[in-house]
C-alpha cells in the first residue's frame, strides 16, 4: 500500500489522534499507552508519580517517535480530576480518544468501621470517571466525532464487595453514556478484563495463588483486543473467549449459583 493509501486508512479509523491515558505508567494503562503509540496516537498521560510519568514518557517518546504530553493528578483529588477535565474539554489541542483507567483495589470488609479505603474507591473509580467520561463526552460531542473507552471488570458482574458494586456501577454508567452519545460521532466502549497480570493485585494486598493459571491474561492482548472492539464502535469488550463465556454464565445464571461463586473466589483471595 502507497503512504498515501496508508494515510487514508489512519483516516477511516475510529481510534486515531491524540490520546489521554489514566493510570497511564502501569498496567492495562500502560499497555493502552504502548499500543496507541504503535498506532501513532501522541499521548497525554495522567498518573500520581511525576518520576513515573517522565520515565514512561521519555520511553515512548523515543522508542515510538510520538509525542508525549504529561500530567501529575491524583485523581482521588476533586481539584486534579477538574485539571483532568479541563485538558480533556481544551479544543485547541483536542482529544480524539480517552481511556478511563486509572483505578484501584478496594480491599476492604463492607462492615469495616474504617471506610477510608471505600472511599477512596468511589473517589477514584466512580466521580473521577463520571466527571472526566462527561467531559470528553461533551468536548467530542461538539467535534462530531471521538472515542471513549471506560475501563470496567467481569468482576462487576459477581457480588463480591466494594470493588465489583464500583465496577458495576462503571458497566451501567458508560452503557448509558453510550447511549447518549449515540448518533453524534462519539462512540463508548466498556472494557470488562478478567485476571490480568500486572501490578494491580500486588499493591492491594490480593492473594492471587489460587488464581487458576489459565485465567490469567496479558494485558497486551486485552488492550488489543478492546481497541478491535473499539473500531468496530463496540459497546461492550470483553477480552478472550473463557471470559466472554464467563460473562455470559454471569448474566445467565441463577443468583445463588453466583453468590456461591462469589464467595468461593472471595475465600481464595483472603
Amino acid at each position: 500500500m502507497s503512504p498515501v493509501g496508508s494515510a487514508e486508512h489512519a483516516d477511516r479509523r475510529r481510534v486515531h489522534g491524540r490520546a489521554l491515558v489514566t493510570g497511564g505508567t502501569s498496567g492495562i494503562g500502560l499497555a493502552f499507552a504502548r499500543a496507541l503509540a504503535d498506532r501513532g496516537c501522541d499521548l497525554v498521560l495522567v498518573a500520581r508519580d511525576p518520576g513515573r510519568l517522565a520515565e514512561v514518557a521519555a520511553d515512548l517518546k523515543a522508542k515510538r517517535g510520538v509525542a508525549v504530553e504529561t500530567l501529575t493528578a491524583d485523581l482521588r483529588d476533586r481539584d486534579d480530576v477538574t485539571k483532568v477535565a479541563d485538558r480533556l474539554t481544551d479544543q485547541t489541542s483536542p482529544v480524539e480518544v480517552f481511556v478511563n483507567n486509572a483505578g484501584t483495589g478496594v480491599h476492604a470488609a463492607l462492615t469495616d468501621p474504617d471506610t477510608s479505603l471505600h472511599e477512596a474507591g468511589i473517589d477514584l473509580m466512580v466521580r473521577a470517571v463520571l466527571i472526566l467520561g462527561g467531559a470528553a463526552g461533551r468536548a467530542m460531542r461538539v467535534r462530531g466525532s471521538g472515542v471513549i473507552i471506560n475501563v470496567s471488570s467481569v468482576a462487576g458482574q459477581l457480588a463480591m464487595g466494594s470493588y465489583s458494586a464500583i465496577k458495576a456501577w462503571a458497566d451501567s454508567w458508560s452503557e448509558g453514556l453510550a447511549l447518549e452519545l449515540a448518533g453524534s460521532g462519539v462512540t463508548v466502549t466498556t472494557l470488562l478484563p478478567g485476571w490480568v497480570r500486572t501490578e494491580f493485585h500486588q499493591r492491594a494486598g490480593i492473594r492471587t495463588s489460587s488464581i487458576p493459571e489459565q485465567l490469567w491474561l496479558d494485558a497486551d492482548d486485552v488492550v488489543a483486543e478492546c481497541l478491535a472492539d473499539a473500531e468496530r464502535g463496540r459497546i461492550r469488550s470483553v477480552p478472550s473467549r473463557r471470559y466472554r463465556g464467563i460473562s455470559w454464565v454471569a448474566r445467565h445464571a441463577p443468583r445463588p449459583a453466583l453468590r456461591r461463586a462469589a464467595s468461593l473466589i472471595k475465600s481464595g483471595r483472603k
